[in-house]
């Protein structure tokens, strides 16, 4: 109610901070619904090379805030993007924690250059590692996505930008935090449903080989010599080579019926070794500790804003002797060391260890996930003697067993080797020091014309060891070799000097200008140093002193630098109506002088729909803008052949050098081309922003175009031209998709918050042209690249199940064959007629989740998915395989097809049938998937109990990260790649329970 307004009052005026001021007429009885004031709440977003409200930003691009990064238990902030932002898609090669995920934005676009986003940190291109940067550091992440938002950065930037923007202090009182928490690891995707019965075991090997008939006992219808070759076959070398069944003298372990002898008795013992089998999965991965302490000072006032922090993590990963140590800490501090002159710096360094384990090699013997994955249910994990004890040796080891050292061998699966003794006598281990400093100058020039420098170093050392035990394996003093160290140290230093002015100006209260002009140079050095030695004296020394025999040593280096000048103008009319436009011309060294620059610019336009008159009284409307960009960046990252490594100087010819009898010798590495230049991304996009129903709904949707014109690629030519490829500018790509980003704040009143987000990523890729003497078909390895078709489009022989009278694998022939057949068993014949699979890139991804706060308790879930894919399950191919070498079997084969089973598409067991599990569309895999990313519950206590302890604030939580994952085959991880999933370190779960505090 209103009292005592005047009689001569004509009109109420009603405002309130963070609304839209209404005008009424003055009535008896007045309802007013205020509307959210878009400029007063507008968020103010990081952006290329400053700051801009979002509202007024005519890019696309996506933040993600501090909560969403710190919920996380991570040791690379690359891992929090998973189902995070529209457009982006994270894989991941290894769980190994400190390792980062490889991310793509907008899809893929490029065959032989790099598709890796530009890192930015604080404004400044980042080159340290990124998982030296504490995630408690971190404000906020912004992806931009198109040429509009970060065609600023010209070359750098082709492939998006990933802006961090690490904290400041808030004005007020010095804010003191400390954080803690505690958890354990454990294994996030499991093993693969291999047959675990040994017995069961037998009866598939035996299977395998009495089918066959080698010696043709069953076609002479001898069945007991067929019955007693196969197995002594099976318990051979050639096969299987070791026996844990006992049996009575002059039984056979495996009867005449194919069934294990029910006389047998697991265990057997040769009277010197006592053989049982282990699990191995579970002697090879165990549940370890993960602890993380973050400490933080912090405040502002009017001359100084500061942040201080430092902080520990320990994560020792899930299999023994792996794990991450970092060390880290911060001091960021601005200055307004005169009206005019603002001073900045931010310094951090990071200390690192991380213990890694040959985790990462697919089919490597030492692979713990591979061992766990193919190893046979038979198989000892460890060495034992005569009464069933496991040995150790004179020095006090266990005694493991490698398949070489008792009187069985076992030489056709991880032949002399064992993962458990390479990880707990062998040493690999890296450890760095990544120092990262930026230093800025604001000056205020003179009527809105302003000048910054920033000046970004980053330096890394690394130095990685490696030691292989001299005692037993490949490398052992039986071996010849005595054991191995190498050491190598890895050194990069960079150094990004920006000069910018930059004017704003306001004209007429409704003309805002804001231009922004300068200069950018970036150099880059890469050094590396190598040396190896065998024969090692002591096996806890990994220093190259510590061997004598076979010395090895390299070193190199590599330089890059690129030097740019850069220019955009902004406009809006009345925060109505928005412009903007970019241009920045850049050099590069990777390519030869007179091909060096290239021009690169961007435009786009906003209109923010909701001020115009035909949509002010639409109360429900917070905010609706139109948004349309396009604009054209370059990339000059061109990768060696494998796509590992980037080639510094692909212009140039490259050799290798070699001694021969004293003189040098120099052979072709690497052929080069003068004339290549920039590959050219051509980036549109369009959509709409929106908020709708004061916050109940907001969001965005957009469609996006990337083609690449002008491609790196390697051409193949005739090898009698002394090389097989040749790199050239040839041919286009292009990645066309929408996105759907969704937030929702459901509920929001005083005690009670209920928000909801869903995000959703489609896109297609297409290769719309290659060089014209390819003739529309680019052959690359294994891989088939053509014209209209996507990049991820396989060529492969067609499974088409089994023969039902035979039981052999049956493959189809593009056409008919001489004898008019359409199908074949030959596998050499089908490798020869191979057919398009279509696009295995999954139709959509993304990712969702909710978060509620209730009376100071507060509890968020976060999902990510990928639907409509497919992937070749590697792993699921090998444990398919027929040939009875050892290897673990999958639960399918159980299936196989007998005479009594012929409605099956999993073939006999035959070990005759060498090409059953070679490659085909049979291995194609749908990649679809579902990941329970994370799941956090805390309770902040009451300030009322909470003041008594001289503490701001107390917060009890608990968090879960990758806590399960559901896809069409249990052990299989599509999140591994776009092509492939195989052996790799499994992502960890992680279960912690932590603790808060504000002062």
């Amino acid at each position: 109610m209103i009292i005592n307004v005047p009689s001569s009052a004509k009109t109420l005026v009603i405002s309130f901070i963070g609304f839209q001021t209404q005008k009424v007429d003055v009535k008896s009885n007045v309802n007013v619904v205020l509307k959210s004031d878009a400029e007063v709440l507008d968020e103010v977003m990081v952006v290329a090379y400053g700051t801009a409200k979002k509202s007024a930003f005519t890019g696309s691009a996506a933040t993600i805030k501090n909560e969403k990064i710190t919920s996380r238990q991570t040791s690379n902030v690359t891992n929090a993007l998973a189902g995070q932002v529209a457009g982006v898609q994270t894989t991941s090669s290894t769980g190994q924690p400190g390792k980062d995920a490889t991310v793509r934005i907008r899809g893929i676009g490029s065959i032989s250059a790099s598709n890796t986003p530009l890192y930015v940190v604080d404004g400044v291109p980042y080159d340290g590692e990124i998982s030296a940067i504490s995630t408690s550091d971190i404000e906020s992440m912004t992806v931009l996505k198109d040429a509009a938002s970060n065609a600023l950065y010209g070359a750098r930037g082709a492939n998006g930008v990933i802006l961090i923007t690490t904290k400041r202090g808030k004005a007020g009182d010095a804010r003191v935090t400390f954080d803690a928490k505690w958890g354990v690891n454990k294994r996030g995707v499991p093993s693969y449903e291999t047959v675990t019965d040994p017995g069961k075991f037998y009866e598939m090997a035996y299977s395998a080989i009495y089918n066959a008939d080698l010696k043709g006992y069953t076609a002479a219808g001898d069945l007991v010599n067929a019955n007693a070759y196969a197995n002594q076959a099976m318990l051979s070398s050639s096969y299987l080579g070791y026996q844990v069944f006992t049996v009575p003298n002059g039984e056979q372990l495996i009867g005449m019926n194919g069934k294990l002898n029910p006389n047998a008795t697991l265990g057997y013992s040769d009277g010197t070794y006592y053989y049982t089998p282990d699990n191995w999965s579970d002697e090879l991965f165990e549940n370890n500790t993960r602890q993380e302490y973050n400490f933080s000072v912090s405040g502002a006032n009017d001359k100084i804003n500061y942040y201080m922090s430092a902080g520990y993590l320990d994560d020792q990963g899930i299999v023994p002797n792996s794990g991450f140590q970092r060390y880290s800490a911060r001091l960021k501090a601005d200055y307004q060391a005169k009206p005019w002159l603002n001073l900045s710096g931010n310094v951090s360094f990071t200390h690192y260890d991380s213990r890694e384990q040959d985790t990462e090699g697919g089919t490597s013997n030492a692979n713990a996930f591979y061992a766990a994955n193919i190893m046979g249910a038979i198989y000892p994990m460890y060495i034992r003697d005569a009464s069933g004890n496991i040995m150790t040796d004179n020095r006090g080891y266990l005694r493991y067993d490698y398949g070489s050292d008792t009187n069985f061998s076992r030489n056709n699966v991880i032949p002399n080797a064992n993962p458990l003794a390479s990880y707990m006598l062998d040493m690999m281990r890296y450890a760095g020091d990544v120092i990262s400093g930026k230093w800025s100058a604001d000056i205020d020039i003179w009527g809105g014309i302003k000048a910054k420098i920033n000046i970004g170093v980053d330096a890394n050392n690394v130095r990685y060891t490696n030691l292989t035990n001299p005692f037993y394996g490949q490398y052992s003093e039986t071996s010849g070799v005595g054991g191995l160290i190498s050491v190598a140290t890895q050194r990069t230093f960079s150094v990004n000097q920006q000069y910018l002015l930059t004017y704003n100006k306001t004209f007429n209260d409704v003309h805002n200008l804001d231009v922004l002009a300068g200069h950018e140079n970036y150099n880059y050095k890469y050094q590396y140093l190598y040396g190896s030695r065998e024969m090692i004296y002591n096996p806890n020394v990994p220093e190259l002193n510590n061997g004598i025999l076979n010395q090895n040593n390299a070193s190199y280096s590599q330089n890059y630098a690129t030097e740019g000048w850069l220019f955009r103008v902004q406009y809006d009319y009345d925060g109505k109506y928005f412009g903007s436009a970019s241009y920045r011309r850049d050099a590069s060294s990777a390519f030869h002088p007179d091909n060096r620059w290239g021009n690169f610019w961007s435009v786009g336009a906003g209109w923010l729909m909701n001020k115009e008159a035909f949509l002010e009284n639409q109360n429900w409307i917070d905010m609706l803008k139109f948004k349309i960009s396009y604009g054209l960046q370059g990339n000059d990252n061109l990768m060696y052949e494998g796509g590992l490594y980037r080639n510094y100087y692909p212009y140039m010819d490259q050799y290798t050098l070699a001694n021969s009898n004293g003189d040098f010798s120099t052979s072709l590495y690497y052929k080069g081309n003068p004339d290549i230049t920039w590959e050219t991304s051509h980036s549109f996009n369009t959509g709409f922003d929106f908020a709708f129903w004061g916050g109940k709904l907001s969001g965005s949707v957009e469609y996006f175009s990337r083609k690449t014109t002008d491609m790196l690629y390697f051409k193949p030519v005739s090898p009698s031209m002394g090389y097989s490829r040749f790199p050239e500018n040839v041919g286009s790509m292009i990645n066309r998709g929408v996105e759907l980003d969704l937030n929702s704040n459901i509920i929001n009143t005083k005690d009670f918050t209920w928000d909801i987000n869903f995000n959703l990523t489609h896109f297609k890729n297409e290769v719309l042209e290659l060089a014209p003497e390819l003739n529309g078909q680019l052959i690359d390895g294994g891989r088939i690249y053509r014209e209209g078709e996507s990049m991820y489009q396989l060529y492969l022989p067609k499974y088409v199940g089994v023969n039902p009278e035979t039981g052999e694998s049956q493959w189809a022939l593009t056409k008919p064959n001489e004898a008019g057949e359409t199908v074949t068993t030959s596998y050499s014949e089908a490798s020869s007629n191979r057919f398009a699979t279509g696009d295995i890139l999954p139709k959509v991804y993304g990712g969702f989740g909710t978060s509620l706060t209730f009376h100071g308790f507060d509890f968020s879930i976060a999902f990510a998915y990928q639907l409509g894919g497919r992937i070749l399950d590697y792993t699921y191919q090998s444990l398919m395989s027929t040939d009875a070498q050892g290897s673990a079997w999958h639960v399918d084969m159980l299936n196989a097809w007998t005479p009594e089973n012929t409605n099956t598409n999993v073939p006999r067991m035959n070990v005759k049938d060498l090409y059953t599990s070679n490659l085909s569309d049979r291995w194609l895999t749908s990649s679809d998937y579902l990941s329970l990313q994370n799941i956090t519950f805390g309770y902040t206590l009451p300030k009322s109990w909470t003041r008594k302890l001289q503490i701001d604030g107390i917060r009890l939580y608990f968090v879960a990260d990758n806590v399960a994952l559901w896809t069409a085959r249990k052990g299989l991880d599509p999140r591994q790649g776009y092509v492939a999933a195989d052996n790799v370190y499994s992502p960890i779960r992680t279960i912690s329970g932590g603790i808060s505090l504000n002062f």
